[in-house]
């Protein structure tokens, strides 16, 4: 019986996107190519690993194989990445996590840094809320993430992030330099409901000797630019949404301020991958020069 690392890829690639058809751009040969590479893996292990009927899923044996499949695939991968590490020249899969602000405001200008200084590194981006990063790094269902405040401290700061108010453009405090929190007492006051920003905002108000007491509780931030765009109230939003807000809408600096540190970090109590520490040198060299040029790329407007 001979297994080759092609056709473990292909089948695991099946049984994690759905199908053949989908497959077959993840590993990037055609679906024909992942047919044959999954036959010639029943043809090796003398079982059917697939059911091709209605919804394609692992057969019982199949389901025992996935394990193992995904053990022999991630021990090649470390393999390489140890070779490529050694050699310093980085290079892998890596999958990372950001929450959606990072996602549009920091990770763009900072993925095409990354293709041209570590070319050999493929990453590929989850995008989910604070809590849910935290949890798919935890879990190691992604190598690396981008974390807010993480506590302890870890990984790299490759950005700090202001929190301002978010107003219509014809809101009256549109035009002010900067709004005291309690300047947006006479609105409704619309607020995300990432635990994390909570955390932040409740110390914001407690500093400024006020209660929050937020109209209404919003778990997408499109919906809270929308209903703030549609006059339903105010918010106050990191300052990366700044990338995301589109015509009638304007963020203002808070007074007092409050601030986030996003981190670029692999998980605690395990190795981190090989090119993790290539990335996080690369985002700091770049960091450091927009710095020096005046053009800080990486931080939110303040």
């Amino acid at each position: 019986m001979t297994v080759n690392l092609a056709q473990l890829r292909a089948f695991v690639a099946v049984v994690d996107e759905g199908g053949f058809g989908a497959a077959a751009p993840v590993l990037g040969i055609s679906q024909s190519a992942v047919s044959h590479a999954i036959a010639a893996l029943e043809r090796s292990v003398g079982a059917p690993v697939l059911h091709r009927s209605g919804t394609i899923r692992p057969t019982s044996f199949g389901s025992r194989l996935l394990g193992p499949a995904r053990d022999a695939i991630a021990a090649a991968e470390a393999i390489t990445d140890l070779a490529a590490e050694k050699s310093r020249s980085p290079a892998g899969l890596v999958r990372l996590a950001a929450p959606p602000s990072a996602c549009q405001g920091l990770l763009p200008p900072l993925l095409t840094w990354w293709l041209a200084e570590l070319p050999r590194v493929t990453i590929r981006v989850f995008e989910g809320e604070d809590d849910e990063v935290a949890d798919w790094l935890r879990s190691g269902t992604v190598e690396v993430a981008v974390l807010v405040n993480p506590d302890p401290p870890q990984g790299a700061v490759i950005g700090t992030d202001t929190f301002q108010a978010l107003l219509r453009t014809d809101h009256p405090l549109a035009g002010e330099t900067e709004v005291d929190v309690a300047d947006l007492a006479d609105d409704p006051l619309l607020l995300c409901s990432c635990r994390g920003c909570e955390r932040q905002l409740r110390d914001l108000y407690c500093r400024a000797g006020l209660r929050l007491s937020p109209a209404h509780w919003i778990s997408e931030l499109a919906t809270q630019l929308a209903m703030v765009r549609s006059g339903l109230g105010v918010s106050i939003v990191p300052g990366l949404v700044q990338s995301m807000l589109g015509d009638g809408l304007v963020l203002v600096p808070l007074r007092p301020t409050a601030s986030r540190r996003l981190a670029l970090t692999g998980p605690v109590g395990r190795p981190w991958h090989p090119a993790l520490t290539a990335l996080i040198s690369s985002a700091e060299a770049r960091l450091r020069g927009a710095a020096v040029s005046g053009r800080e790329q990486l931080r939110s407007p303040e």
